[in-house]
């Protein structure tokens, strides 16, 4: 069956000043990163017990997810996707593309009881090409269909010249791998996961630059079919969207927040230039997932504002009888700041930045929910070994909440 991906980066590409086509992933490879915690909250979940769905039931989500057949890519990991892809065949007879996390740097590695995330990221690769096409270490040609055909590769720049160089050499080493396999991927370019690498306000100089250096180098037969990056507000989607015409931005969801938080970043980012999204989190810790997908399609494509999506949303719940997780009139509040658009100067702030500059900076982005502190070391970073395991697994959310959306 045709991929509503293929027809859509055709069309934006012929003409994205015109084109309203919008791309839109559903982010569902969180267990290359946190182990128990990937699939999300279980509907039974007390308190801080840690009761989260199995590895089943997030299949059966995905397996949902594809059988609507709203979404255009479907993310997921390479375990995953040989059970879905190969063995089931589940998208055969699909419009939507199956994906596979390419590479997992050492900054998404969240570990209850480890402390990756705080050290600087390192490149690595769990899952080959060749297994993502087809389940092994080796493919014949007719083979590299089977699978996963499409990866999710991500970077990480800290702003250190050694660390940076690792990080490009890597990128290099699997472009050329890609390339001569004909494997196809999107990139993510997150922001730096170590403090004050970039001086406040030109985080979005910093990430549009690190992207247009680096594609300067990849002739067409190597580059990525669009981004994946943190909106940091219109000006640097502006931009980066105006820079190169066949170049195709997207954003990632962030932390899951109110439900218009979600909505809102969807138009905004599509209105000052985005063409594709992916949202993690907020689909997956969403009170119905489907309902959810739904309102993100309508508003991908331009059929209702974000505003009338939250209130159709809520009407859904109502007649499923599901119990929101906050009424509507809280539901319908902006909480993130990424959107507020405050004219500060730099184009509004990344998502990493949700409490205050400030703390952003001082912490390296893992911002303590609602303003509440961590234990500290003397540099500012966290001090592990002071947590209680309530403030473990709340920072280790909050991370998952960051790198997944």
């Amino acid at each position: 069956m045709e991929k509503s991906l293929d027809v859509k980066i055709a069309r934006i590409r012929e003409g994205r000043a015109t084109s309203k086509d919008f791309i839109l992933a559903d982010a569902k490879d969180a267990d290359m990163a946190f182990g128990m915690a990937s699939p999300g909250q279980s509907p039974e979940y007390y308190g801080q017990e840690g009761n989260f769905r199995t590895l089943s039931e997030y299949r059966e989500l995905i397996r949902s997810v594809v059988r609507q057949g709203l979404v255009d890519i479907m993310l997921m990991s390479a375990s995953n996707s040989e059970v879905l892809a190969i063995d089931e065949r589940l998208f055969e007879n699909s419009s939507m593309t199956p994906a596979a996390r390419a590479n997992d740097t050492t900054d998404i590695h969240v570990i209850r009881g480890g402390h990756y995330t705080s050290d600087p990221s390192l490149p690595f690769r769990s899952a080959t090409i060749d297994q993502i096409q087809c389940g092994k270490v080796t493919c014949e040609p007719k083979e590299r269909t089977l699978g996963a055909n499409l990866g999710l590769y991500s970077c990480t720049f800290n702003n250190d010249t050694a660390l940076d160089r690792a990080t490009l050499e890597e990128y290099r080493r699997f472009r050329i791998e890609a390339e001569s396999k004909g494997f196809r991927h999107f990139l993510e370019v997150f922001d730096p996961n170590l403090p004050d690498r970039v001086e406040s306000g030109k985080l979005g100089h910093f990430i549009n630059d690190q992207i247009g250096r680096l594609l300067a180098g990849v002739p067409r037969a190597g580059r990525p079919l669009f981004l994946k990056i943190v909106y940091h507000g219109p000006k640097f989607m502006e931009e980066l969207a105006g820079y190169d015409p066949n170049l195709v931005p997207g954003i990632l969801g962030g932390a899951s927040g109110t439900t218009y938080d979600a909505f809102k970043l969807l138009s905004e980012a599509k209105k000052y230039g985005a063409r594709a999204a992916l949202f993690g989190r907020k689909i997956n810790n969403s009170e119905h997932q489907l309902a959810f997908v739904e309102m993100l399609r309508r508003i991908a494509d331009d059929e209702i504002t974000a505003e009338e999506a939250v209130r159709a949303y809520h009407g859904v719940l109502q007649q499923l009888g599901i119990t929101p997780y906050r009424p509507l009139e809280e539901d319908i509040k902006l909480t993130n700041v990424a959107v507020s658009y405050g004219g500060d100067g730099g184009g509004g702030l990344s998502i990493r930045e949700s409490v205050s500059v400030k703390l952003a900076n001082r912490t390296g982005g893992d911002v303590p929910a609602e303003g509440e502190d961590y234990p500290r070391k003397a540099d500012g970073s966290p001090d592990f070994r002071s947590f209680t395991s309530e403030q473990r697994l709340r920072y280790n959310q909050e991370h998952r909440d960051r790198v997944f959306g």
